[in-house]
């Protein structure tokens, strides 16, 4: 794989295009809304498009009611996305279509490791530990792995917030792509629906920081154009630990929605003005547009609650 910059795939497009893509497997929570303002303000800013897409695939992990219940957050809060919503479910055949060229490509093969397997070997979870790519196991019933392209050197990109990136080829293993119960995985389905909707820049969380080289091995394999990245501070405990579930929830319920995202902006080192809680949200939106300032984000890769 190439070691320059990643981007220079960059699709041509006239115009920015990004998007905010949650998963319904619960509420909205203050990690989801500082990706989702961080990317609106950043689409906004740059006279461009911002998309919706509720990333539904699996089923087995979607809460009830969750995705419409997001949605409605997001309307109350003021966002406003342009076309329709998309649900990530009904783009099963175009994920079918690119797990098919990554086939003839050569880049598939089937695994047999499950969690219990890669737990007993001591292996970071998702990682193939039984060599699977050299046994050529039977497809049904197995998980199927992308390949990813190598040289046996170091994969460089560059993210707009984070700088340039490097991950070594032992930290990038094969990634599932295709789940044992026939469900696409995330790492594939991401691609190809960024691809679909022509985004041109991803704006989200840096817990997502170290799927990139994945979806940038994919979109080379499948002839997909790079969208530039950019990686906003994950949101922690004051600890520096994950953020707990009890904390996850959007505090709103008995808030007014600028004061939601006045909380929001002040996590992403922006500062409303002291009687901001009181505004209506168009005004807030347009003081948060007029004065967003992601040069304050750059090398920053998380921020405490409460810091």
């Amino acid at each position: 794989m190439s070691t320059g910059a990643a981007g220079s795939g960059r699709a041509s497009l006239a115009r920015y295009i990004g998007r905010f893509a949650p998963s319904p497997t619960g509420d909205l929570h203050i990690g989801s809304l500082v990706a989702a303002i961080g990317s609106h303000l950043e689409a906004r800013r740059q006279g461009g498009l911002w998309r919706l897409r509720i990333e539904d695939i699996d089923a087995l992990r979607n809460v009830p009611g969750a995705a419409e219940r997001i949605v409605e957050m997001l309307r109350r809060l003021g966002f406003v996305w342009d076309g329709e919503i998309e649900l990530q479910s009904r783009h099963r055949e175009a994920h079918d279509r690119a797990l098919a060229a990554l086939d003839r490509a050569g880049h598939l093969f089937a695994c047999a490791c499950t969690r219990r397997t890669i737990a007993a070997a001591g292996a970071d979870d998702g990682c193939c530990v039984a060599d699977c790519r050299s046994r050529r196991l039977p497809r049904d019933g197995n998980a199927l792995r992308f390949r990813m392209p190598e040289d046996g050197r170091a994969l460089r990109w560059s993210d707009r917030l984070q700088g340039l990136q490097q991950a070594e080829p032992a930290c990038y293993r094969d990634v599932v792509v295709r789940r044992r119960d026939g469900l696409i995985a995330y790492q594939l389905a991401v691609v190809v629906d960024d691809a679909a909707l022509g985004v041109t820049d991803v704006v989200r969380g840096a817990d997502l920081l170290g799927s990139t080289p994945w979806q940038l091995g994919l979109q080379q394999v499948l002839g997909l154009p790079t969208p530039q990245y950019a990686h906003l501070p994950l949101i922690v405990e004051p600890d520096g630990s994950k953020l707990g579930k009890s904390r996850r929830s959007l505090p709103v319920a008995g808030l007014k929605p600028a004061a939601a995202l006045g909380a929001a902006m002040t996590l992403l080192r922006h500062t409303p003005p002291p009687d901001h809680q009181d505004w209506p949200v168009a005004r807030f939106w347009s003081w948060a547009i007029e004065h967003w300032d992601p040069v304050r984000l750059r090398g920053l890769r998380e921020v405490r609650l409460g810091g």
